[in-house]
């Protein structure tokens, strides 16, 4: 299931990502929603691959342990990046704003990239 869904996740996030950019800085508002619906929507998604990783008997549940814990520490890197998007204010200068925005975009991506890698190899 996870495994099928993981090429239109991709597709999604980089959509997602790729709206995220387009909110000027007067939208802060609406694109620190934007970026909290897609970490809220990637919990439930990081949620079930560990409850599937859990209930896995096979030599592959260490690995992906392992891959999981990469995944949460990237998931607490992206959201210190969407804090950082969330505090910033209508003073902050536009450059600013466009850094902070990619520097979410950037992490987010990375972050699915990660759970796709460790749902794949989980899958196998």
């Amino acid at each position: 299931l996870l495994l099928s869904t993981a090429t239109a996740d991709a597709q999604t996030s980089a959509s997602s990502t790729d709206k995220m950019s387009s909110y000027p800085v007067e939208k802060k508002k609406e694109a620190v929603a934007h970026g909290n619906k897609l970490m809220s929507d990637f919990d439930v998604k990081m949620k079930e691959l560990e409850r599937q990783i859990s209930r896995d008997a096979t030599a592959a549940k260490a690995d992906a342990q392992r891959q999981m814990k990469d995944v949460k520490a990237k998931r607490v890197e992206t959201g210190k990046a969407l804090d950082e998007l969330g505090k910033s204010t209508a003073q902050s200068s536009a450059r600013s704003w466009e850094s902070m925005k990619k520097a979410f975009a950037d992490s987010y991506k990375d972050l699915q990239a990660s759970f796709d890698k460790a749902a794949a190899s989980f899958k196998k």
